[in-house]
């Protein structure tokens, strides 16, 4: 049955028309236990809805709505190893990677954890080799500086845990993040650097990516330009985190050197598998072992607990009621941490490249909503930024508010100031200011339409204790069934990427033209135009 046809869905539609006009603060005037009945916790985090536009009857209907459209079911299955990825006829097995229990995990018949576990043991043997100086550069100098070369989920998951947990870093080793294919991106990260002293990774499943090889290849000539030994070199300042051996070993790199991970890992749900390398030798082996316990609670979380309680489940079944009921077309998720400042750039890639798709698992148009825009900043720098429009704008923009009861790195009251501004943010969302309190407080008549704050702007709070590592896994968890939840209801396949293919494709016909420095193949007439442009500004 198709999404929009289950009764399901449109005893939803009903309660949305009784909802929709409903003010907060009626809401909690009307009834003293909201708090608590929307208030839940589990694997380090407390999770308080009471500030969005519903009530325990709208969580209800949407958990029936989940449970129709079999999301308990489904959630076995991704965890059984069952083939969900159908488009590219894969298993989705990312949390194997972080299994902490003694069960095994099987795909096609096979149990994939032994396999997990050498990786991970190779990935802790080489980390104590780099911390210990039994592994160093081709003229005998320890490792001080790591350089990631990736793309996508081979960089911005490891990049976003590495700066949120930065105050644990090996103190070592420095490490920096290349992604972009534009050459100041690497420029900058090599600027300072000794390449006696730089080991480079390569994060790349096929050893193709266009991006991250010519970044590697880049990397290789600065290596090469600046030792002067010559090729044998590369071995000792290379390591691959790779599938394709030949082509690993054709670029240079010793094969003892290179780290595997398989088809069934997303590369946007991979920075648990070898991807995780840059990870594991600038946090250290103990943070890394960690954050993997912080996702396997989550997981179990997850898998285990009824959807009634289940906080990765209510969170994707909140953002479904927003996005489908009330038409919200963005999300922002803003962390009161600046250890999170890479967090909500981490989740565009998570969320909209899973969930961006308009063709249901059986092949037709969707007539809905599916992903929403995810945005977001640390607090408290996006309060002087864009919290006007989420505030007084025209547009509903539900908000995900992160926090901490302590903070990472103590000083004076910059915390306490820090969190009063988180807390004060998501009460002026949700009860506004209204006409009258204006007038009592003395507010001249003519910019009363000025400063009234209509609120009713629904947030969701998040709160731990500290980031840690394990509570930070445990918070990428969340996030991602949270994605996974809201592909079931929506009926997407919420594992593959076509979307992306299509660019790289007519890029590389593009450099065809632009290699040969004229047109040499036909364009569009706007791509001919801007082609012209470049050739003609040339220096």
């Amino acid at each position: 049955m198709k999404l929009l046809e289950r009764p399901e869905w449109n005893a939803l539609l009903d309660h949305h028309k009784k909802m929709h006009s409903v003010h907060l603060r009626d809401l909690f005037a009307q009834d003293p236990a909201r708090v608590e009945d929307l208030t839940f916790q589990a694997a380090g985090w407390r999770i308080d809805f009471s500030k969005n536009r519903l009530t325990t009857e709208t969580l209800g209907l949407l958990q029936s709505l989940a449970k129709a459209c079999q999301l308990e079911e489904r959630i076995q299955e991704m965890f059984s190893g069952k083939k969900i990825n159908q488009t590219e006829g894969r298993s989705v097995l990312h949390t194997a990677l972080r299994n902490q229990g003694n069960e095994p995990v099987y795909m096609d018949s096979q149990d994939v954890m032994p396999g997990i576990r050498k990786v991970l043991e190779r990935m802790k043997g080489f980390t104590k080799k780099v911390e210990s100086g039994e592994f160093v550069g081709a003229t005998g100098k320890r490792i001080k500086h790591i350089v990631n070369l990736g793309i996508g989920g081979s960089d911005l998951g490891p990049e976003m845990v590495y700066r949120a947990l930065y105050a644990q870093r090996n103190r070592g080793l420095d490490v920096q993040f290349v992604s972009n294919i534009d050459s100041s991106h690497l420029v900058n990260a090599l600027e300072g650097l000794s390449a006696e002293e730089t080991l480079f990774i390569v994060a790349s499943k096929t050893f193709t990516t266009q991006e991250t090889m010519t970044n590697a290849n880049s990397a290789k000539s600065w290596l090469l330009e600046n030792l002067g030994l010559g090729e044998a070199a590369v071995a000792h300042h290379f390591v691959a985190l790779s599938t394709n051996n030949q082509a690993v070993q054709n670029f240079g790199i010793d094969l003892n050197n290179t780290f595997e991970f398989w088809d069934w890992v997303g590369g946007r749900y991979s920075l648990t598998s070898a991807i995780g390398l840059s990870l594991m030798l600038g946090l250290g082996v103990t943070c890394f072992e960690e954050l993997l316990e912080g996702f396997y609670e989550m997981d179990q979380h997850f898998l285990n607990c009824p959807l009634e309680e289940n906080l990765p489940v209510l969170m994707g079944l909140v953002g479904v009621w927003y996005n489908n009921f009330f038409e919200a077309e963005s999300v922002a998720v803003l962390p009161y941490c600046q250890q999170l400042n890479r967090f909500s750039a981490y989740l565009q890639q998570a969320d909209m490249e899973s969930n961006g798709k308009s063709v249901d698992r059986s092949g037709d148009k969707v007539y809905y909503q599916t992903g929403p825009i995810v945005w977001g900043e640390p607090g408290t720098g996006g309060q002087h930024a864009f919290y006007q429009l989420i505030h007084q704008g025209s547009k509903l923009i539900p908000c995900d508010f992160i926090g901490f009861a302590n903070p990472v790195d103590p000083l004076g009251d910059h915390h306490q100031k820090l969190t009063a501004n988180l807390l004060a943010q998501s009460k002026a969302l949700a009860f506004g200011k209204t006409t009258e309190q204006l007038k009592a407080e003395g507010c001249p008549e003519s910019l009363l339409p000025y400063k009234e704050f209509e609120g009713n702007r629904p947030t969701t709070t998040l709160m731990a204790p500290k980031l840690t590592p394990k509570v930070l896994g445990s918070l990428i968890s969340l996030y991602e069934h949270k994605i996974f939840t809201q592909g079931v209801l929506w009926d997407v396949f919420s594992f593959d990427q076509w979307g992306v293919e299509l660019g790289k494709q007519l890029a590389t016909d593009i450099l065809e033209n632009l290699n040969a420095k004229k047109l040499v193949n036909s364009q569009d007439p706007s791509t001919q135009s801007l082609l012209n442009y470049y050739f003609n500004h040339q220096e």
